[in-house]
């Protein structure tokens, strides 16, 4: 009986024809016509020479370039620590029985996620801003006008000052993961570990996190790939600047594209940029499985 009614193979095809053409489309299409022009000298439009590998060899020795995968990184890891940690953190305090009206505190964490990168970038830019920006206002208000600064022309800072904005968008998003993975343990084990007398930070280390452990990993990989794209809000907020010190490689790749109208060579920077996330997303995989084996076996 089970038999009859199962869909047969080409219905299952049918159904999956679909949604498979438009992810090769939109993914493997762009990556292989970029492949191709990035053996090409090409400005734009018919005309184009084929110079082999000659822009891949400038782009091992484009500092500008390894400068914006450095930026990279290390927003990589300040939003590790930032958006999963932060989340993770809060996650734990609303599961608290202390905390009343969960809703409310899950609705508005995640709803900076919904707002798009660009007004996330004009929004804290104006945070930022000297004049109008109520950072500048609040140090002024409490006596600190010594401290005031035009922010986003620190080059010391501002890569801290944009990893902020991304920090404080995606929380919501991480902490609606977290609650999800930390919602499926079953309650009993938390019960009897309070009867045991474990605290909430021995609980949450020793319990829940382990319990958790696949959840964070993709949420260390959601990260990671996130971040080695960032865009958006940083070519609103600073387009790179001062001079090249909130640089990123999809900003530079852009730019060397579409600014420049250097085709070719930025064809090259995204692949560049694509084999470089791939491994940062590989490498740090390896290490969250490392860390988190070595915990099992202590």
């Amino acid at each position: 009986m089970l038999n009859s009614i199962r869909p047969k193979n080409r219905v299952i095809f049918a159904y999956l024809l679909i949604p498979v053409a438009i992810y090769v489309f939109a993914v493997f299409v762009p990556l292989v016509t970029a492949g191709y022009y990035s053996f090409f000298e090409w400005q734009g439009g018919p005309n184009k020479s084929f110079i082999g590998i000659e822009n891949f060899k400038t782009l091992m020795n484009d500092e500008i370039f390894w400068m914006s995968f450095q930026h990279n990184i290390f927003l990589v890891i300040a939003c590790i620590i930032g958006q999963i940690g932060l989340a993770l953190l809060f996650v734990l305090m609303i599961n608290s029985k202390l905390v009343k009206f969960k809703g409310i505190h899950r609705t508005f964490g995640f709803f900076p996620s919904t707002i798009a990168a660009v007004a996330i970038g004009f929004i804290w830019t104006m945070v930022f801003d000297y004049r109008r920006g109520i950072l500048n206002w609040i140090l002024e208000l409490i006596g600190q006008e010594e401290h005031t600064k035009v922010w986003l022309n620190e080059p010391d800072l501002v890569m801290l000052l944009i990893a902020i904005p991304l920090i404080w968008q995606f929380i919501g998003y991480f902490m609606i993961i977290l609650l999800s993975a930390i919602s499926s343990i079953d309650k009993s084990i938390i019960e009897v570990s309070e009867i045991d007398g474990a605290n909430a930070v021995q609980r949450a280390i020793y319990i829940i996190i382990p319990l958790i452990k696949n959840t964070l990993l993709v949420c260390v990989t959601l990260c990671v790939a996130g971040n080695m794209k960032a865009f958006d809000h940083i070519f609103v907020m600073t387009t790179g600047g001062p001079g090249n010190a909130s640089m990123v490689m999809a900003l530079y790749g852009y730019k060397v594209s579409f600014m420049q109208q250097n085709m070719g060579y930025g064809s090259a920077i995204s692949i560049g940029i694509f084999v470089l996330s791939l491994l940062v997303i590989g490498a740090f995989q390896l290490v969250t499985k490392v860390l988190s084996s070595d915990k099992e076996v202590v």
